[in-house]
Formats: structure tokens, sequence, C-alpha cells
């Protein structure tokens, strides 16, 4: 084993605050329905999360062996190229968090790593055929899956409960969200912090201190689990608010359906090493859940906004990865610039987002833009309103239907105008 070089070193640090700004970023896939039903108060949900997140990432380590040994070729991938593709990943994390939109870290990393290939060694050092299968095939198919299956087991849920006391039911179904977002964040901890340890020790077998194809040190798994750990403890709480409150309305019912549904196809993934976007699946599943309860409550200006996200996450990480390998490849004053525009960069946008704080004590407020805003009535909700009879008992929920002109509606879990779609 070879010493360990100050680039090596600088770009281990770099993984692992990478890790940690995936940890905040992705905080909301587990706990944002949690947190918008009233299952679990704010503070006590991360903190939780934080602790499944770092017990998950000694599950398995499948994700890791295709991010460090089937997505790019290992021979001839330098320090500096991992060094460029984490800049382009945490840059891209940071700018969606500031605007509140639930993008992808694994899709910013995966950009990254192979912009900063490609600008290195040519297209010809990325595996094309693992890029498809386990990569873009999984981000189309997993929100696809993931929201029809919330979508059926809302609709069954509120079927089984017809004829239920309300109050009972909904109890019961906060309980359950408890659960099922303790197994997505387990999942989260599975999928998303090997991704970090995958990139670790692709690092390392590129500095030759690893030999090729080595599984990650107990070190690396450790680390990582500590890092998105603590970065899911700060909270994303612009990224909650938008998943809990900004996509739709959801009740404890459909809360449990979304995170179960969520959490099944991301441990799937993760058991055959997909490299999964845990935010395309939870978003998904939300939209599935919001779509379940009659009405097809989903505000798709915000979803909008995400689907646009999602598409440049990609290319935008990939691009940036790209010019930060080429500067790199000055020499050592290169590779000190790019540190420094990414530390600058940092700072700035945590600047910014201090003009406008949103933190446990106010990520529940309705007052926002995502839900205040005057949406139209669209076509999926007024198709379905003209076919949908009354509810039969009285824990279906009335309020999916679009609400009379009124200055005032009498109940108070109903969605105003602006919330259908």
């Amino acid at each position: 084993m070879e010493s360990f070089s100050l680039i090596l070193a600088i770009v281990v640090v770099t993984a692992l605050a990478f890790d940690f700004t995936n940890g905040f970023h992705d905080t909301a896939n587990a706990m944002a329905t949690t947190i918008s039903t009233g299952a679990l108060k704010p503070k006590v949900a991360v903190a939780m999360s934080a602790a499944l997140n770092l017990v998950g990432a000694f599950l398995s380590v499948e994700v890791a062996n295709t991010i460090s040994k089937g997505l790019v070729d290992e021979a001839g991938i330098r320090p500096e190229v991992i060094f460029a593709a984490l800049v382009g990943a945490i840059l891209w994390n940071l700018l969606t968090w500031l605007v509140g939109l639930p993008s992808s870290s694994s899709h910013a990393l995966m950009g990254g790593l192979i912009g900063a290939t490609v600008a290195s060694a040519g297209f010809g050092a990325v595996h094309g055929d693992v890029l498809v299968t386990k990569v873009l095939l999984p981000a189309i198919a997993a929100p696809l899956v993931a929201g029809i299956a919330a979508m059926l087991a809302t609709r069954l849920t509120y079927r089984m409960g017809r004829g239920a006391d309300t109050k009972a039911s909904e109890k019961g179904y906060r309980a359950g969200q408890i659960a099922s977002a303790g197994l997505v964040s387990l999942a989260h901890g599975t999928n998303d912090a090997q991704k970090t340890m995958g990139i670790i020790t692709l690092a390392l077998v590129a500095g030759g201190a690893v030999a090729p194809d080595s599984d990650p040190p107990m070190w690396v798994i450790l680390s990582a689990g500590l890092a998105i750990a603590l970065g899911t403890y700060l909270g994303g709480w612009r990224i909650i608010r938008t998943m809990g409150k900004g996509l739709t309305d959801l009740q404890p019912q459909q809360g449990f359906a979304a995170q179960t549904s969520a959490a099944t196809v991301i441990l799937a993934s993760s058991h055959l090493g997909f490299s999964l976007s845990t935010t395309h699946s939870v978003s998904g599943s939300v939209m599935g859940a919001g779509l379940g309860r009659k009405g097809g409550v989903v505000r798709w200006s915000t979803a909008t906004r995400m689907f646009v996200a999602w598409g440049l996450t990609l290319p935008a990480a990939a691009l940036v990865a790209a010019i930060a390998e080429w500067v790199c490849g000055f020499g050592s004053w290169g590779t000190a610039v790019v540190a420094v525009f990414l530390v600058a960069s940092s700072a700035a946008i945590w600047k910014i987002s201090r003009r406008e704080v949103v933190d446990h004590t106010n990520v529940n407020d309705h007052d926002t833009p995502e839900t205040v805003s005057e949406e139209p009535a669209g076509v999926v909700t007024q198709a379905i309103a003209a076919v949908t009879p009354p509810p039969a008992g009285p824990s279906e929920d009335l309020s999916a239907t679009i609400p009379a002109p009124a200055p005032a509606t009498a109940d108070p879990q109903a969605p105003s105008a602006a919330s259908t779609v």
C-alpha cells in the first residue's frame, strides 16, 4: 500500500463533504411526509433518520461496487478526476437545495464522474452498458413503479378504512408512518451512503492506496455513514417543505402508503446493485399517493419544476465537473483554484440562503409560494371529479373534489382550489 498523498486526502475530504450535502439534501426523502402530517416533530424525525442512515450504511456494498468497479474504467483515472467529479456534484446539490427542489444527489454524482472522466480519458472510459442498465433505466422506472404502487396502496388504504372512526384511523396510520419512515431512512443509508463509499474506494484505487477491485475498507464505510448521518440530522428544511407541502397535501393514510412503496423500491434496487435515486422514488410515491386520493390532488407546477431539475442534473453536473477537470489539468495550482472556487461558491450559496431562513420552526408553514399560488383546475381533476361519486363512508376524503366558490371551507383538512390540479 502506498502512502496517502495530499491530493488523495483532499479527494477523501471532498467526498465526505459531498456525503454531508447528500444527507441534508435527501432528508426530505425519509421524513417530509412524516413531518407534514404531524406524525413526528421535525427535530425528532431528522434525529431518527440520521441514526438509521448510519445503520443502513453497513448493510451492503453492492451499490458502492457498481460505482467503484462498474461505471468507469479504473485504469487511467487519477484522483484529480474524482475531485473534479465531486465539485460538480456538490455545487448542483447546493444550488437545488437553495431553491428547494428535490433533485437527485445520486445523479449529480454520476454526472460529475462521467463528465470528469470524459474530459480526462475520453468517452471510451465510461461503461455505457452499466450507465444505461444500472443508472438511466432505474431513473425512469423507479418513480413510475413507486408512484403506481403508492397510488394503488392509497386507494386500498382508504377502501379498507371505510366506515372506521376517522381520528382513530389517522392515529394508527401516523404510527405506521413512523415505522415506514424508519424503513426509508434505513434504505437511504443502504443506497446513498454507498455512493460515497464507491467514490472514495475508486479514489484509493486511482491513488494506489488499495488494490484494484477491492471492496470499500471499513474506515470508508464508517466515515461515509457518519457524514451522511450528520447531514441528515441538520435537516434539508427547504426540500422537506417542498416534498411535504409543495407537491400535494398528504393525510396520514397517504403518507404511510407513499413511504412504504418508496422503501420497497429502494431496498430492492440496493440488493440488485442499482444506483437508484431515492429522490426519484420518494417523489414518485408522494405524487402517486396524491393521485390515489379522490380528485388527483397534485400541484403540477411544482412537479414540472422538479422534473426539469431531474433532467438537468446529469448534464449540469457533468459540465461543471468537466470544466473543473480541465482546470485541474494545469497542475497543482489548477487543483488549488478549483478547491478555492468550490469553497467560495458554497459559502456564497449559504449566505444567500440566510435571506429567507427555513428551519424546523417554519417548515410546515402554509404561506409558501408552492401552497398559495393559484393553479386552475386541470384536466385530471376535472375528469376525475366528473365521474367520482360521493364518498361512501366517514373515512373517505371529501376534500379531493373541486370545491364550490365560497369565502371559506368548513373542513380544515380540505385543500383550497389552489391545491387542486
